[in-house]
């Protein structure tokens, strides 16, 4: 058996990966949570490491036989110290699976059970790993821009922590850095996090530390959808200012799944026994080579130029479909993605997303900032540039991914009435979708994907 390829022993699960080949090849994906591999990354990833137990840290392993995986982890350690600057009294851990886990393994070093905890409210595009409740609001105060929590426990750190959210502005949905002080010196959390899924605009970092610093309490801030544009230098930076930074490696860093934490050598000590034995086994040494080859692809001059690229289609994007009068928050973006308020087209997030995957433009919904409808169909259309970009693609693609968006909106609104099934099937029988699903297809045929 063990000389099969997988075409041989198992054509069911390669017919489904040849089908994934094809649909990542042919269509643009524009969720900016993701992003393509480098087939020396795949590699990696696919090798031997995958076979080997490595419970422990470097040099101090349960199991034998882990040389190489020690040399496999000081090397990707002395990546990330070249790729995000570390300070030199600050290390990183590279073996969390998930950006979840490696929050939940900061939680589990610096707080207690019960401790508050702040970080950003989830419809306004926080994530769930920073505390998340919903259901009816225990309370809130005068102003609004806090959320204390609802009565359903939906995420593991607001059934074993006090999380509260601080909300941006309803102004200009912007952080409202001086009320979330007010909040902060009010209910005292022992940690303050920054980041988010669905906020298109920089931290100021030094700024939120100096809010930390004045209430007692540590500072985390998450970096998984910016760590490639940070590292390349085209965003602020929160190494060296923040007390522990977090990060996935597939979204901008462009390297495979898995996560890094990095902060002062005390912290990342603690955070190590948090890892192993606090939440995980063995790390997947697999996924570790692969962060390893990713980081050194992220070191090389070129990558600096791809994270300018993904910004700077971003914003083009931006400006193209602001003058299609799509309402975009926050009023644009300073990274790689957007988030477009529908209620002006009348075609909401769940169906937006739904036709344009048929015009084999890929999208997410998602909600906004002062949330009216249902996470399941919200508001708001979720938009990135970085694999597109990878593949290569520069200002007048976005120029004409963005008329190609505003023709498929203007399409849906034909059949915005309709309920979700009797919508689906007229979208996917549309001549005019299928026109533009073919010219999608021509586009990514001139910039295709290294498969």
């Amino acid at each position: 058996m063990y000389q099969k390829n997988l075409k041989q022993d198992d054509p069911d699960v390669y017919k489904i990966i040849k089908q994934e080949e094809e649909r990542q090849q042919n269509k643009l994906s524009m969720i900016p949570s993701e992003n393509f591999a480098s087939k020396a990354v795949r590699e990696a990833v696919g090798s031997v490491l995958m076979n080997k137990y490595s419970e422990g840290n470097i040099g101090k392993r349960y199991y034998e036989g882990n040389q190489n995986i020690d040399e496999l982890e000081k090397l990707a350690i002395r990546r990330v110290e070249q790729a995000f600057n570390l300070p030199s009294d600050w290390s990183a851990n590279v073996q969390a699976l998930s950006g979840a886990y490696a929050n939940l393994a900061v939680y589990l070093a610096l707080l207690n059970i019960g401790d508050t905890m702040m970080g950003m409210y989830l419809p306004d595009g926080g994530h769930l790993s920073h505390g998340w409740s919903y259901g009816r609001e225990t309370e809130t105060n005068s102003h609004n821009l806090v959320y204390l929590g609802g009565e359903r426990k939906v995420h593991i750190t607001s059934k074993i922590f006090n999380a509260i959210q601080y909300k941006t502005d309803p102004k200009n949905q912007l952080f409202n850095w001086d009320a979330i002080e007010e909040m902060v010196m009010e209910y005292r959390p022992r940690l303050i996090i920054t980041g988010g899924t669905a906020y298109p605009r920089d931290f100021d970092y030094k700024r939120i530390k100096e809010i930390a610093k004045k209430a007692g309490a540590f500072y985390m801030a998450d970096i998984a959808h910016e760590a490639g544009l940070i590292s390349a230098g085209v965003l602020n930076s929160p190494v060296g200012i923040a007390d522990v930074v977090t990060m996935t490696t597939h979204k901008t860093l462009r390297c495979t799944r898995g996560a890094i934490i990095l902060a002062h050598k005390d912290l990342i000590s603690k955070i190590n026994k948090a890892i192993l034995p606090g939440l995980q086994g063995g790390p997947q040494n697999h996924n570790i080579a692969g962060i390893t080859v990713g980081l050194k692809e992220a070191l090389e001059p070129e990558f600096k130029i791809y994270a300018k690229q993904v910004v700077n289609n971003a914003k083009i994007l931006a400006k193209e479909l602001q003058k299609l009068d799509f309402d975009l928050i926050t009023g644009g973006t300073d990274k790689h993605l957007l988030l477009i308020n529908l209620t002006n087209k009348g075609v909401f997030g769940k169906k937006a997303a739904r036709a344009l995957d048929y015009a084999g433009i890929v999208a997410n919904m998602n909600t906004m900032p002062q949330e009216t409808r249902s996470p399941a169909d919200p508001s708001a259309l979720r938009l990135g540039t970085p694999t597109v970009t990878t593949r290569g693609m520069k200002e007048p693609e976005m120029k004409q991914i963005a008329q190609w968006i505003d023709a498929v909106i203007n399409i849906a609104q034909e059949y915005k009435e309709l309920d979700f099934d009797q919508f689906e099937s007229q979208i996917a029988s549309n001549s005019e979708i299928k026109k533009i699903r073919q010219e999608v297809e021509d586009l990514c045929k001139k910039f295709p994907l290294d498969i």
